[in-house]
This record gives C-alpha cells, structure tokens and sequence, in this order.
C-alpha cells in the first residue's frame, strides 16, 4: 500500500487546492488524509481529475456514505449522481445564491463532490465562504449574543410549489411530492470532523430563530450572513476541465455564478451523508 503524498496549499480566503492527488486511485490513506484535509480547510480544489461517472461513485464511498438529494434530477445511469444542469436556453441557474446544502434536514450532509462535465467557454465560477472564520472573527458582543440561539431552517420557499425554482425556468426542481423539512439546529455549531466551533446559518434556508418571527430574526440574521461573505473569507474557484470541488456543507457556503448566459453547463455532485450537529 503506497502512503498518501498530496499536498495542501491554502487557497485565498477560503480552502486549500489540493495537489499531487489522482481522486480515480485513492489508497486508504489517502482517503483518510483528504476527510481530515477537508474537516481543516471546509473545501479542497482539485484539477487535472479524470473521474468516470463510475470512479466519483467510488470516491463518494471511500470519503462516507451517499445521501441521494430528493429534489435534484438525477443521471439516468446512476441516480446517485445529481445533475446540476443549465441549458443555453434558460435564464436561471442551480445553486445562484449563498447557500449550504441541506441544512434544512435533521441531519445535514456531510459535504458534496462537484465533478466538471461540461462547461462554458467562460464564466460559472463558484465562490465558498469560510464559515469557520466567520465565527471567529465576530466580535465577543455578538458571540454572546448567538451563542445560546438555535434557528429554524426550511426549503418550501425553494423547492416546494409556489417556490422560487417554481417561478423561474429551472422548475424541474420543484417537488411539492418530497417532504419539506422545517428543521432546528444551533446557531453556533461544533463541526462534528475537526471539532471548531461554526457560525451554522445561510441566507437561503435559514428562515428564523426559535422563538421568534422572521421579522424578529432578521436583522440579526443580515448581520451575520453580510459578516460571512466578507472578501477577505470568500475564494472565486474558476472551473476548467478536469476540476473537482469537495466541500464540507457545515463549514462554508456556496453561490454558483450565473455569468454564461446562452451556453450550456452540466456538473455531476454526489452529496454525503451527515450527522446531527450539537451546540459548540
């Protein structure tokens, strides 16, 4: 068994590429060594990938178990695989807003692997934003203020009937069938991989705090999430052939940009299963 050689160069504002690395021939340790990479850094970049529909299933296995997304078109191949796709014809994008994956559930994915399949000349880049730094660098008045808050996360707003891909042309991704979880969680988190605390909250299924009304929530809640998305905490990951992204969905954020219109984009993601998440 060969040891894991990859090396970590910490990206700019949020992440680290991850270099020396084939993600289709991963022994254990290396395997080992990227979970514990990316539990440190919140997201890792990858170029120069080869990965088959078949080797990302692989590579999904060797980080954790698969957690199929209910509301995501599937590959017909492989209904693990979630198609994020917008045609040269449509308007609207998947994913264009600040966001994390499934924080709207009891247990929210672990992370997602974003694989490059077909892409525009130029433009759909994706930013991150490290939520890590976005709680350390809070002043002590409002991690006093949030420390003991839990708040209320949904998704009808998103993909139930009446929903916002409902009205746009990406509408495919209503399903007013599939359960739409309201769900609470701390607002400050202990990552359940690395063990740091986390500032839990997004802009796109973070509906309120307990206990009180979206009106009551919101001013705070702004306050955090323009905090979180300072430049200084934020990387532009420009997409080429042969590029990955693995992020962890409790430690950063995501917007894909919407900036190619009238071409086509297709990524393939594999989200991962999670754990509850308790207070820091």
């Amino acid at each position: 068994m060969r040891p894991s050689s990859f090396t970590i160069e910490k990206a700019a504002g949020c992440g680290a590429y991850a270099n020396d690395v084939d993600l289709a021939d991963l022994n254990d340790a290396e395997a080992r060594a990227l979970k514990a990479s990316l539990f440190e850094h919140g997201v890792l970049f990858f170029r120069g990938q080869a990965l088959t529909r078949d080797a990302h299933v692989r590579l999904a296995e060797q980080l954790g178990s698969i957690d199929v997304n209910r509301y995501f078109p599937a590959d017909a191949d492989f209904p693990m695989i979630a198609k994020v796709e917008k045609s040269a014809e449509q308007k609207s994008n998947i994913g264009g807003g600040w966001h994390t994956d499934h924080s709207y559930d009891a247990a929210p994915a672990l992370g997602s692997i974003l694989v490059a399949r077909d892409l525009p000349p130029a433009g759909g880049d994706t930013l991150f934003a490290d939520l890590y730094a976005a709680f350390e660098t809070l002043d002590d008045a409002t991690k006093d203020e949030i420390a003991r808050l839990k708040a209320v996360h949904g998704t009808a707003h998103v993909f139930g009937e009446g929903g916002a891909y409902a009205k746009s042309d990406q509408s495919a991704l209503t399903r007013p069938e599939a359960e739409m979880p309201e769900t609470t969680h701390p607002v400050v988190i202990r990552h359940p991989g690395s063990g740091k605390p986390v500032l839990y909250v997004n802009p796109a299924f973070t509906l309120r705090f307990e206990g009180m009304t979206r009106e009551e929530s919101m001013p705070l809640l702004m306050r955090l999430f323009a905090h979180a998305i300072d430049a200084s905490r934020v990387h532009r990951f420009a997409w080429t052939p042969g590029s990955v992204a693995i992020w962890d969905n409790r430690a950063t954020w995501h917007f894909a940009l919407n900036d190619y219109q009238g071409h086509y984009r297709l990524m393939h993601r594999i989200t991962l299963s999670g754990d509850a998440l308790e207070a820091a």
